[in-house]
């Protein structure tokens, strides 16, 4: 009997090994960002990093439409000392909070060292910017305007009113308030995201259940009046975050 080959077969192994390698190749390059992760776990040589299988691929860089170049996967500063301690002495228990949790970094506030420079647009301009930078936004004539209207905090008291609004020029919509916190601390200005405001038009306020007044003063400030960075931004949208579960120590109690 005459070997023969089966061309239907053949083609039908090989979509498979092709099929198979595609899947391993896009699992290899997800773990460009956030690997190898760092375990509790610690060996002869430190602690233990885990990469699975396939590994974290060699770094690749890419070219921004800016000019800028990007690695990744990127080296993290992984000895950073966090402002927390496990709650027990098992692998993967959760961190009680040493410090001020807010500010810290730590469970809803974390917060990633993202770039210290601002986000662009295609044009090569700031993407969120005031509006009297961006003089060409304007609120809509049916629409109440938040310049002016007073900053309610989870305790019912004012922490300021809102000086301007910022906008994002890529797409046009509002997404942090300016708040002036008053003479009282220094004529200090603060950005308050949109997220985490409710606007009251009748009443011509804006409510915030995340944090008290009280705690409007310790918002990270901004380097620049007029512009934010990415970073920054983490660091505003973590300190809110981090106020629905740290504000009051009674939120951090269970319901029943």
């Amino acid at each position: 009997m005459s070997a023969s080959i089966d061309l239907v077969e053949v083609l039908f192994t090989l979509f498979w090994l092709f099929f198979i390698g595609l899947i391993l190749y896009l699992h290899r390059e997800s773990k460009r960002e956030g690997y190898p992760l760092q375990s509790d776990r610690t060996s002869r040589t430190g602690r233990v990093q885990v990469q699975g299988f396939p590994g974290v691929p060699p770094a690749k860089s890419f070219t921004t439409a800016h000019g800028d170049t990007v690695s990744v996967p990127r080296t993290e500063p992984h000895d950073a000392q966090i402002a927390a301690k496990p709650a027990a002495g098992y692998p993967g228990a959760p961190l009680v909070p040493t410090g001020n949790p807010m500010l810290d970094g730590v469970g809803p506030g974390a917060y990633s060292e993202r770039s210290n420079s601002p986000d662009k647009t295609l044009h090569g301009e700031n993407r969120i910017v005031p509006m009297r930078v961006a003089t060409d936004f304007v609120v809509m004539a049916n629409d109440p305007d938040p310049r002016g209207m007073a900053v309610i905090g989870a305790d019912g008291a004012v922490a300021g009113t809102v000086a301007d609004v910022w906008v994002d020029r890529a797409e046009p919509l509002i997404v942090f308030f300016e708040v002036d916190l008053g003479a009282s601390h220094g004529g200090k200005h603060v950005l308050l995201p949109i997220g985490f405001s409710k606007i009251n038009g009748t009443k011509r306020q804006i409510n915030v259940r995340s944090i008290y007044s009280t705690q409007f003063a310790d918002v990270p400030a901004l380097a620049s009046p007029d512009e934010i960075t990415l970073r920054e931004e983490d660091k505003i949208m973590g300190y809110y975050g981090g106020g629905t579960l740290y504000a009051d120590a009674a939120r951090q109690e269970p319901l029943i």
